[in-house]
């Protein structure tokens, strides 16, 4: 029917004009969107800078106007500006970045469901921006996680973008150029999850042979396993925007590993490994988050070189430490940018380049 057909959006903006005057009259604008040197009560919004924000479609709301929605290609780049100039500053906590971040691709989702875009071109711009987001969750620190931000929220805008991205490719033939790294990725975010495995093995056999999809389901093999010291190998080697996705599970991987060697090693009178080791077979950032990660565990250490496994000593409380993870992701950007990251095409999808790197 007619009235049921999907409009093309024609909005040349990041955020509609309506929108933004509507905000800078509400006095709703976020600092980021705020024109150069503009203060006071009523700030003025920067076309350049604002972008437009998440509003959950109602019932009974008038439907959108072409005007009002962005196109594929002014989606691509404000997930662009976001990538390069919002999601990397420095003024501004982590937790603030993913905040204004998060809320703002879940509105260029909106903006897609809402008009009747191409699916190759559509699962472009929801790998862009599921890139960013995955990105800027793994900034957030834990004492950050829980400021401005809703860390169960943001996982869960992680988890709604597999899934708008991952319907996308199921309702084209594509070519998708980047479906098997994003099919690896969702593995990787899900990992140890029989759903997830499910579905990915329901891929044609011609996807799952690709090098990205491989490596993740060796990760997701190793970690079933309990396999510490094939799966940390393999996290070493991750790209960039793989081990991104799978740094939410790196503190309960270091945890079970730590369990068993306490299991397999503890006396009455105790049994000491040297630290370097446990850095090593961890892929720990140093000696100093190897003592830490023992002491949250009860391990007392013989010096500061040294860890004893007594028996009766090991516990668990809590989340496990999530550290710090320069080695696993911060380190893996290489130099490059973030926009670069997110808009490489098939880059580091067998771990070539980290390999290397290593």
């Amino acid at each position: 029917m007619p009235d049921c057909e999907l409009p093309l959006g024609t909005c040349p903006d990041m955020c509609p004009a309506a929108e933004r005057a509507q905000r800078e009259k509400e006095g709703r604008l976020h600092r980021f969107e705020v024109a150069p040197g503009c203060c006071g009560k009523r700030p003025r919004a920067d076309p350049q800078r604002a972008v437009k924000e998440y509003s959950r479609p109602a019932a009974g709301k008038a439907k959108a106007q072409p005007s009002q929605l962005r196109p594929p290609s002014v989606l691509l780049a404000t997930v662009r500006y976001l990538a390069s100039l919002v999601a990397e500053r420095t003024d501004a906590s982590r937790a603030e970045v993913a905040s204004f971040v998060a809320d703002r691709l879940r509105a260029v989702r909106l903006d897609l469901a809402l008009q009747s875009a191409g699916d190759a071109e559509s699962a472009v711009v929801l790998e862009a921006a599921l890139a960013v987001l995955l990105a800027v969750v793994a900034q957030l620190r834990p004492t950050a996680a829980y400021g401005p931000v809703d860390l169960v929220l943001l996982q869960a805008q992680v988890q709604e973008g597999f899934g708008s991205l991952r319907r996308c490719y199921s309702q084209s033939a594509g070519p998708h150029p980047r479906q098997a790294a994003f099919q690896g990725l969702f593995l990787l975010y899900n990992l140890g999850s029989v759903e997830a495995l499910h579905e990915v093995l329901q891929l044609p056999a011609a996807l799952r042979s690709c090098p990205a999809l491989r490596t993740a389901l060796a990760v997701d093999a190793a970690f079933r396993e309990g396999n510490a010291a094939r799966l940390f190998r393999l996290l070493r080697a991750l790209p960039y925007l793989q081990s991104c996705a799978v740094q939410c599970h790196v503190g309960h991987a270091r945890r079970r590993a730590l369990a068993r060697l306490a299991h397999a090693l503890s006396t009455p009178k105790g049994q000491s490994l040297p630290l370097g080791f446990m850095v090593h077979l961890l892929a720990l950032d140093g000696p100093e988050e190897a003592r830490d990660l023992c002491q949250a565990h009860g391990l007392p250490l013989d010096g500061q070189e040294r860890v004893v496994f007594l028996r009766g000593r090991y516990t668990e409380e809590g989340l496990p430490p999530a550290g710090t993870c320069k080695l696993l992701v911060g380190s893996k950007l290489g130099g490059r940018t973030l926009e670069e990251v997110v808009m490489a095409e098939e880059e580091d999808e067998g771990g070539d380049r980290s390999k290397s790197r290593a």
